[in-house]
């Protein structure tokens, strides 16, 4: 394996861990505590700041329930449009977009009907920045102190350092939404003005 793939393998374990961690919903001390590894040195890994060991490496598969392979982005591709679709403890699922090496990358989640109104989300804050597209259904986000019911058109945008968490506004059904994210705080940048409509002719 040539020297730059290493490097990008590496380059792309830190933001997937932090997709899979987020994805089961657990917190950092979470899984410092089921793993022994200090939650400042999994804070370091996610960000890129510090390269994991293979014993580190082992101990987090395990724990995310993944194989190497994953983990280095070259197990063979599953699912639609070569991505594999992954659920989770609180029956989410994901579905990669992106293969995480670097910058910016996408993955979509679909949150499951619920019966009745949950509580107000549990939130995590990380470095990076979100950008988050509702496609189907009611979403409720709660960002910092403000709460905001999201329905599918509706986007919002907000730097992860900021405490938020997401879950199923109502009972109507399902939630399906896209998020972009920045790993290092990359934003996603217009390059066109916006542009009226023509108007009608006479």
């Amino acid at each position: 394996m040539a020297g730059d793939d290493v490097a990008q393998i590496l380059a792309a374990l830190g933001p997937r861990l932090r997709i899979l961690r987020e994805g089961r919903g657990v917190t950092l001390a979470a899984v410092s505590g089921a793993t022994g590894i200090a939650p400042s040195t999994l804070s370091r890994i996610e960000n890129g700041r510090r390269r994991p060991t293979l014993e580190v490496v082992l101990q987090l598969a395990k724990e995310y329930g993944v194989s190497l392979d994953e983990l280095a982005g070259s197990a063979p591709a599953a699912g639609p449009r070569g991505t594999a679709q992954r659920g989770f403890g609180d029956h989410k699922t994901v579905l990669p977009l992106t293969p995480y090496v670097g910058g910016l990358h996408a993955h979509k989640h679909v949150l499951p009907a619920v019966a009745e109104s949950p509580g107000r989300p549990r939130q995590v804050s990380h470095e990076g920045y979100e950008w988050l597209c509702v496609l189907y259904g009611r979403l409720w986000l709660a960002l910092g102190e403000q709460d905001v019911v999201l329905a599918a058109g509706e986007v919002a945008e907000f730097d992860t350092r900021v405490p938020h968490g997401v879950a199923n506004a109502g009972p109507d059904g399902p939630v399906e939404y896209l998020i972009m994210f920045g790993p290092q705080g990359e934003r996603l940048r217009p390059r066109t003005p916006p542009v009226s409509p023509a108007a009608p002719r006479r």
